[in-house]
C-alpha cells in the first residue's frame, strides 16, 4: 500500500500571544509565528516558506531575530523543559544551528529575547518566579552571567540590546525599568528607579543612551542614561461603553482578523476583567514601540497607532499623524477592498496584487463610513465635514449636503438606485441615486444616539441599523406607491442540505473507521519517511561535496575576470583622457574663430548706427515743420475745449475735496487707534520683564541651592564607597574563615538569607508607606497652588473677555466704515463714466457741425465763381439761358452729394488734433483714478491684517484657555485617585506601623532624606521652567498677580493643615 503525504500549502493567522511575532526578513518577506511554525511570508510575489516547530513542543512563546537577519531564535516548552532554538535563516530549507536545552539553573519558559549588535550574543528573560536574565555566548553555548532582575514575582515583558554596544541591556516590566552592563563576567544594574512605579509594557532605543517605554495607562517615557528626561500621556479620543464592552469579552486568539487582547503577553482575559472594574476610564494601552528616521512610532489601543515626531527647538517629541481606520468595504466580487480612516484618506485595494489602486485624501475631513456602487465603479464617503462625497479615479466628483448634520454611515442598494446614510442626530435618511442636490430626500427619526452601521439584504428588502443607543432596527423598504422593490435578477438559492439525524449518525461511525484506517497509514508513512530520511541524506551530503567543488572553481574564474576588469578600467581611462585633450583643442580653435565674427559684426552695427542717426534727424526736421502748421488750428481748439474743462475739472475738485476729508477723518481715527494699541502692548511689555525678572531670581536661588545638595551628594557617596571598601576586606577575612568552619556557615547563610528577606520585605513596605506620605504631602501642595492659579486665570480671563467683545465691535465698526468707501468709490467711478461720455457725444456732434459749414462755404464760392462767369454773358442771352440752367442742374440737385477734396486733409488733421488732446486727457484722469484706488487698496489691506491680528489674538487665548480647564481637570482627577489609594492602602499598612522595628527606624537615614529633597527641587525647578517657557510664548497675555514663591508653596500646606 503506497504512503499517503500530506504538505502544508499556506497557513493563515497569527500567535498574537508570543513575544515579538512579527519582523521583517528584508523589504518583500516578513517572518511571523502561525500555529506551531514560523512563515516567511512574500508580500509580492505571495509565496510562504514554513520553518517548523520543534516536535512535542507545546507552542512558541517568544521570537528574536538577528540584526544581521541570519539568525532566528525561537523560545518553546518542548514536554514540559524550556529550550531556545536559533535557525540559520541563510540556508534553504532554514536548518537547526543551535538548540539550548541543558541548563544549570531551573527555568520553566524563557518570556523575551534579543540578539546583541554584532550578533554573537544572546540575552533571555526567564518568567516568574524566577525572573532571570541570562546572558550567552549562543554559539559556544557558554553562560556569560545571570542575574535576578525581580524579587516580587512581577511579569517582564521585554528585553533588548543596546544597538551600538554589546554589554548594555535594557528590561521592562510591571514595576521594572532597569539598565544592566556586563562587566569583569558580571552582569551590574547602572541606573536606579525613582518616581512611582509603572506598568511598562514596550520600550525601543533611539539612539546609544536614550530609550522610549511605554506603559499599559498610555504613558510615554524618555530615558536618557537611566534619567527621566521627557513625558507624555496619550489621550484616549473614543471611550464608549461598547468598546469597554468589546475588550472584556477579548481572548486569546489566533486569526488575523480578532485583534489580540490591548494587555501584556502574559495578562489573561480574567485579569483584564478585573482591571476594567477596578478602573472605569480606560486608557489606551503602549504594548508595541518601534523607531523610524524622524522618531518612533507606537501602538495606543485597538486599530490605532500614532507617529511622533523629534522637535527641533526641545529635547522633546510631539504627534505627528495618527492612524485610525474607520470602515471597511468589499465589491461585489471580492476583488477590491477599500478603506477609510480619520487621517481624511479614502484607498481602494486590489486583493489580486496586494497593489492600491486609487487614493483621495482631504486632510480637512475625518471619514466615518464609506461605500461602494454595485459596478465597483464609484465610492460613496461620509465624514466630519458634512458632506456625502461621490469618489472616482482618486478625485471628488460631487458632494451633496447634509444640511447642518453629520453622516455617520452610509450603505448603497444592490441595484444601485438607492442610497440610506444615517447621521449623528440618530436620523436616517433615503435618496435615489444620482444625488440629488438640493433637499429631496426622505428622513425617519430612528435612534437616541449617532447611528454607526447599516447593512441591506442582497433582494434590497430589508435594512439593518444600529447605533450607540444599543439597538438594532430592521426596515421594510418600499417605493412611493407602497409596493416592495423588485430585483431585477432573482436570488439564487442556498447549497446547504438538511439531513436526518440516523443519516448524521452513520457518518459519525463511517468517519471513526476512517479515522482509525487514517491512524494505521499514518504509521506506515513514518516508517516509510525513515527510510526516506536516510536516503535523502546520503544524497545531500554528494550534493554538498559537488557544490563546494563548484564553488571553489567559480572562485577562480572570479579572480580572473576581476584581473580583466582591472586591466579594461585602464585602457578606458587612458582613452578618455585622450578625448579630454581633443575637446579642449577643438574649443581653443571654435573660440578664436568666434571672435573675429564677434568683431565683423561690431563693426558692421557701428555702420548702421549712424544712419539712424541720420535717418532721425532728418524725421526731426519734418515733425518741427509739421508741428508749426498744427499749432495754429490747436490754439482754436484749446481755446474752445478748456472752457469746458474748466466747468468739469470744478466738478472734480468739488469730489475730491469730499473724499480728502472723509480720507482725514479716517486717518484721525487710525492714529487713535494706534496709540491705543501702542499704550497696551507697553504696559503688558513692562508688566513680562517685571515677572521675567522674579523668576529669573528665584531660578538663580534655585540652581545655588541645588549645587549645594550636589556637594552633600557627592559626599555621602564617598563616604558610602568607603563603607563598601571596609565591606569587602571584612569580606575577605571571612573567606579566610571559611574554609575552617564551612559545616557551620551552610547553616549561618541559610538563616541569613531568611533574615534578609524578611528586612527586605520590611523596607519595602516602610519605603511604600513613606512614599505614600510624601506623595500625599506634594499632593496637597499642588492643589493649593493650583487652587492658587485657578483664582489668578479666572480673573485674567474675564477682563481679556471684556477685551475680545470690545475688539470684535471696533472690527465690525471698521468693516462697516469698509463698505462705506468701497460704495462712495463705486459712485465717483460711475459718475466718471457718464461725463467721458457726455465728451464724447458733444465731440462728434461738433465735428459734424463743422465739417457741414465747411461744406456749405465750398458749395458758396464755386457759386460765386460760376455766378461771376455768367454775368460775362449778359449781352447775349441764350448762353446766359444754358450757363443758368447748368447752374440750376449743378447746385440744385447735386447739393445734398458735394465732396470736396481740398478740404478733406484739413478735416484730416483737425480730427487728429482732437484725438490726441482727448487721449492725454483720458490718460491724467485714468493715472489719478489708479492713484486713488491704490491709495483705497492700502487702507483694505492695512485694515485686514489688524483684523487678522486681532482674530489670532482671540484664538491663542481660548487655546490657553483648554489648555488650563485640560490641566485643572487632570489634576482634579490626579487628587482623586491619589485618595482613593490612600484608603485602601492605609488599612493594610497599619499593623507594621503598630510595630516598628529599631532597624527600619536606622535605615531612613541621611540619603534617603538628600535624595528626597533633590527630587523635590528638580520637580520645581522643571515646573517654573514649563512655567516661564509657556508665558514667553503667549505674548498677549498678563496676569494681573504673581506666582508664590517656593516658600510659599512649602508654608501653604501646613497652614492648610492647621
Amino acid at each position: 500500500m503506497s504512503t499517503v503525504v500530506a504538505q502544508a500549502q499556506h497557513i493563515f493567522g497569527l500567535r498574537g500571544r508570543v513575544a515579538n511575532n512579527l519582523f521583517f526578513f528584508d523589504e518583500q518577506i516578513i517572518i511571523f509565528p502561525c500555529g506551531n511554525h514560523c512563515v516567511k511570508y512574500n508580500v509580492d510575489q505571495k509565496w510562504q516558506k514554513f520553518i517548523p516547530g520543534s516536535e512535542k513542543s507545546q507552542g512558541m512563546l517568544a521570537l528574536a531575530i538577528s540584526p544581521n537577519r541570519r539568525y532566528l531564535a525561537i523560545s518553546e516548552t518542548v514536554q514540559d523543559k524550556a529550550t531556545i532554538t536559533i535557525y540559520e535563516l541563510s540556508s534553504v530549507p532554514c536548518r537547526k544551528r543551535k538548540v539550548l536545552s541543558n541548563f544549570d539553573f531551573t527555568v520553566q519558559k524563557f518570556v523575551s529575547m534579543a540578539f546583541s549588535p554584532d550578533s554573537k550574543y544572546l540575552v533571555a528573560q526567564t518568567g516568574p518566579p524566577e525572573s532571570n536574565l541570562i546572558y550567552w555566548m549562543w554559539e559556544k553555548q557558554k553562560v556569560m552571567a545571570i542575574i535576578r532582575t525581580d524579587t516580587q514575582n512581577n511579569p517582564i515583558y521585554q528585553v533588548s540590546f543596546n544597538p551600538q554596544d554589546n554589554t548594555q541591556i535594557c528590561v521592562t516590566g510591571n514595576g521594572v525599568f532597569k539598565l544592566f552592563r556586563y562587566a569583569e563576567g558580571a552582569l551590574k544594574q547602572t541606573n536606579f528607579q525613582r518616581g512611582e512605579p509603572q506598568n511598562y509594557l514596550s520600550h525601543t532605543w533611539i539612539s546609544e543612551d536614550r530609550i522610549i517605554v511605554g506603559t499599559d495607562t498610555g504613558k510615554l517615557f524618555l530615558f536618557e542614561s537611566g534619567d527621566q528626561r521627557w513625558e507624555t500621556s496619550i489621550v484616549c479620543k473614543e471611550a464608549t461603553s461598547e468598546t469597554s464592552k468589546k475588550l472584556e469579552v477579548v481572548q486569546e486568539s489566533e486569526s488575523l482578523i480578532e485583534f489580540p487582547a490591548p494587555s501584556s503577553p502574559d495578562m489573561s482575559s480574567e485579569q483584564l476583567f478585573v482591571e476594567k472594574n477596578e478602573s472605569q476610564n480606560l486608557m489606551p494601552q503602549v504594548s508595541a514601540i518601534a523607531p523610524y528616521s524622524k522618531g518612533f512610532a507606537c501602538s495606543a489601543g485597538l486599530g490605532r497607532v500614532l507617529l511622533y515626531e523629534k522637535m527641533e527647538e526641545k529635547d522633546a517629541y510631539r504627534e505627528s499623524r495618527e492612524i485610525r481606520i474607520k470602515s471597511v468595504v468589499w465589491n461585489l466580487d471580492d476583488s477590491k477592498l477599500i478603506s477609510c480612516g480619520t487621517d481624511g484618506a479614502v484607498y481602494e485595494w486590489n486583493l489580486s496584487s496586494g497593489k492600491r489602486e486609487t487614493e483621495c485624501v482631504l486632510k480637512s475631513c475625518s471619514y466615518n463610513c464609506v461605500g461602494i456602487s454595485p459596478d465597483s465603479k464609484i465610492i460613496f464617503a461620509v465624514g466630519s465635514d458634512q458632506t456625502l462625497k461621490e469618489i472616482a479615479d482618486s478625485s471628488v466628483l460631487r458632494e451633496v449636503s447634509a444640511f447642518d448634520v453629520t453622516y455617520t454611515a452610509v450603505v448603497i442598494s444592490h441595484s444601485g438606485r438607492m442610497v440610506f446614510v444615517g447621521t449623528s442626530m440618530g436620523t436616517i435618511r433615503s435618496m435615489k441615486y444620482p444625488l440629488p442636490l438640493h433637499k429631496e430626500f426622505n428622513e425617519y427619526q430612528a435612534h437616541a444616539g449617532p447611528v454607526t452601521k447599516m447593512a441591506i439584504t442582497f433582494d434590497d428588502q430589508f435594512l439593518l441599523t444600529s447605533a450607540e443607543d444599543g439597538c438594532l432596527i430592521t426596515w421594510k423598504v418600499y417605493d412611493k406607491d407602497g409596493r416592495g422593490v423588485k430585483r431585477e435578477r432573482e436570488v439564487g438559492f442556498a447549497e446547504e442540505v438538511l439531513v436526518t439525524k440516523t443519516d448524521m449518525e452513520e457518518k459519525a461511525q463511517i468517519m471513526l473507521e476512517l479515522k482509525t484506517r487514517v491512524e494505521e497509514l499514518k504509521m506506515e508513512n513514518e516508517y516509510q519517511l525513515r527510510l526516506k530520511d536516510m536516503n535523502y541524506t546520503e544524497k545531500i551530503k554528494e550534493l554538498t561535496d559537488k557544490f563546494i567543488q563548484e564553488m571553489e572553481s567559480l572562485k577562480t574564474k572570479n579572480q580572473v575576470l576581476r584581473t580583466e576588469k582591472e586591466k579594461q578600467e585602464a585602457s578606458h581611462n587612458n582613452y578618455v583622457e585622450d578625448l579630454l585633450e581633443k575637446q579642449s583643442r577643438e574649443l581653443q580653435d571654435i573660440e578664436c574663430c568666434n571672435n573675429q565674427k564677434l568683431l565683423l559684426e561690431y563693426e558692421k552695427y557701428q555702420e548702421l548706427q549712424l544712419k539712424s542717426q541720420r535717418m532721425q534727424e532728418e524725421y526731426e526736421k519734418q515733425l518741427r515743420d509739421n508741428e508749426e502748421t498744427k499749432s495754429q488750428a490747436l490754439e482754436e481748439l484749446t481755446e474752445y475745449y478748456e472752457a469746458k474743462l474748466h466747468e468739469k475739472a470744478s466738478l472734480l475738485e468739488e469730489a475730491q475735496d469730499d473724499a480728502r476729508q472723509q480720507l482725514r477723518e479716517f486717518e484721525e481715527t487710525k492714529k487713535q487707534i494706534e496709540e491705543d494699541e501702542d499704550r497696551e502692548i507697553q504696559d503688558i511689555k513692562t508688566k513680562y520683564e517685571k515677572k521675567l525678572r522674579d523668576e529669573k531670581e528665584a531660578n538663580l536661588r534655585l540652581k545655588g541651592e541645588t549645587g549645594i545638595m550636589r556637594k552633600k551628594f557627592s559626599s555621602l557617596q564617598k563616604e558610602i564607597e568607603e563603607r563598601s571598601t571596609d565591606i569587602e576586606a571584612l569580606k575577605g577575612e571571612q573567606m579566610k574563615l571559611q574554609g575552617v568552619i564551612k559545616a557551620l556557615e551552610k547553616d549561618i547563610q541559610g538563616l541569613k538569607r531568611e533574615i534578609q528577606e524578611r528586612d527586605e520585605t520590611i523596607q519595602d513596605k516602610e519605603r511604600r508607606i513613606y512614599d505614600l506620605k510624601k506623595k500625599n504631602q506634594e499632593l496637597e501642595k499642588f492643589k493649593f497652588v493650583l487652587d492658587y492659579k485657578i483664582k489668578e486665570l479666572k480673573k485674567q480671563i474675564e477682563p481679556r473677555e471684556n477685551e475680545i467683545k470690545a475688539m470684535k465691535e471696533q472690527i465690525q465698526e471698521m468693516e462697516a466704515e469698509l463698505e462705506r468707501f468701497h460704495k462712495q468709490n463705486t459712485q465717483l467711478e460711475l459718475n466718471i463714466t457718464e461725463l467721458w461720455q457726455k465728451l464724447r457725444a458733444t465731440d462728434q456732434e461738433m465735428r459734424r457741425e463743422r465739417q457741414k459749414e465747411r461744406d456749405m462755404e465750398a458749395l458758396v464760392k464755386r457759386f460765386k465763381i460760376d455766378l461771376h462767369n455768367c454775368v460775362g454773358y449778359i449781352q447775349e442771352p441764350r448762353q446766359l439761358k444754358e450757363k443758368i440752367r447748368a447752374l440750376f442742374d449743378k447746385y440744385v440737385q447735386q447739393a445734398d452729394m458735394v465732396e470736396i477734396v481740398g478740404v478733406d486733409t484739413d478735416l484730416q488733421q483737425e480730427y487728429v488734433r482732437q484725438r490726441e488732446h482727448l487721449e492725454r486727457n483720458l490718460a491724467t484722469l485714468k493715472k489719478k483714478v489708479v492713484k486713488e484706488n491704490e491709495l483705497h487698496r492700502s487702507d483694505n489691506v492695512r485694515i485686514m491684517q489688524e483684523n487678522v491680528s486681532l482674530i489670532k489674538e482671540i484664538n491663542e487665548l481660548r487655546r490657553e484657555l483648554k489648555i488650563t480647564r485640560t490641566q485643572v481637570h487632570d489634576l482634579e482627577s490626579g487628587l482623586r485617585l491619589t485618595k482613593k489609594l490612600r484608603h485602601s492602602e492605609v488599612p493594610e499598612t497599619a499593623p507594621n506601623l503598630e510595630k516598628p522595628t529599631t532597624i527600619g527606624i536606622l535605615r531612613l537615614n541621611e540619603e534617603e532624606e538628600t535624595e528626597r529633597i533633590i527630587e523635590m527641587q528638580r520637580l520645581e525647578i522643571r515646573r517654573l521652567r514649563d512655567h516661564i517657557h509657556e508665558q514667553e510664548q503667549v505674548p498677549g497675555l498678563h496676569p494681573v498677580g504673581k506666582l508664590p514663591s517656593l516658600e510659599m508653596n512649602d508654608r501653604s500646606p501646613d497652614s492648610a493643615g492647621n
